[in-house]
């Protein structure tokens, strides 16, 4: 069996303004940083062999704090990165839909049917990432590994192997540093745990 652990990154400024942030590359808050360091914490018992990440920032300091307690490094793989946002990139909710109101209406409600403006769809989201995904499993069998992502992107993943239609993605919540588990056996993709923060609730 092969376990992937999908990590959400930590809180960004960006996350606090909500803005959507996409393909821009926007550092962790201090509180994104504490937020990493406790799911690393909470991971440092895992017999871990590798840990990846999306290239951008957020996701591989997030990377970073998690395989800082297993000595090992962090690789980084595009094909991870959050939906593109296009034109969308930096704004917030309601500057989109003051322009784009018919499209925002869309993306809340049925959002395999997006495009968005010089941006990407969720269904070329989930092909690269599920196929990234796929290379790594196959890559680490029998072994633990960690992956690093975001939000829209996990979320796609989690469709792929639920076999859930593109337009329930937002019924599937994904937390700053949510701690996500799928196990792969043979040809069979179990999932163990969605969106965890335990992790979080420390006093």
């Amino acid at each position: 069996m092969t376990k992937v652990i999908l990590v959400r990154h930590g809180q960004t400024q960006w996350n606090l303004e909500m803005k959507y942030q996409g393909h821009c590359d926007v550092a962790l808050t201090e509180e994104g940083i504490q937020q990493a360091n406790y799911a690393a914490n909470s991971l440092a018992e895992e017999s871990i062999s590798a840990v990846y990440a999306s290239d951008l920032c957020r996701a591989f300091t997030t990377a970073k704090c998690i395989a800082k307690k297993h000595q090992l490094q962090v690789e980084t793989i595009p094909e991870l990165r959050e939906i593109n946002f296009g034109k969308w990139e930096g704004l917030t909710y309601a500057a989109i839909n003051d322009q784009w109101s018919d499209l925002m209406t869309k993306l809340l409600t049925h959002p395999d049917e997006i495009e968005i403006p010089e941006g990407e769809t969720f269904r070329a989201v989930k092909e690269r990432s599920t196929a990234a995904l796929t290379k790594l499993v196959e890559k680490h069998p029998d072994q633990t590994i960690v992956v690093v992502s975001h939000g829209g992107t996990i979320r796609t993943i989690l469709c792929a192997v639920l076999n859930i239609h593109l337009n329930y993605l937002w019924n599937i919540k994904q937390d700053n540093t949510a701690i996500n588990i799928l196990e792969y056996y043979d040809n069979q993709v179990l999932v163990s745990l969605v969106n965890s923060t335990h992790h979080l609730n420390i006093s």
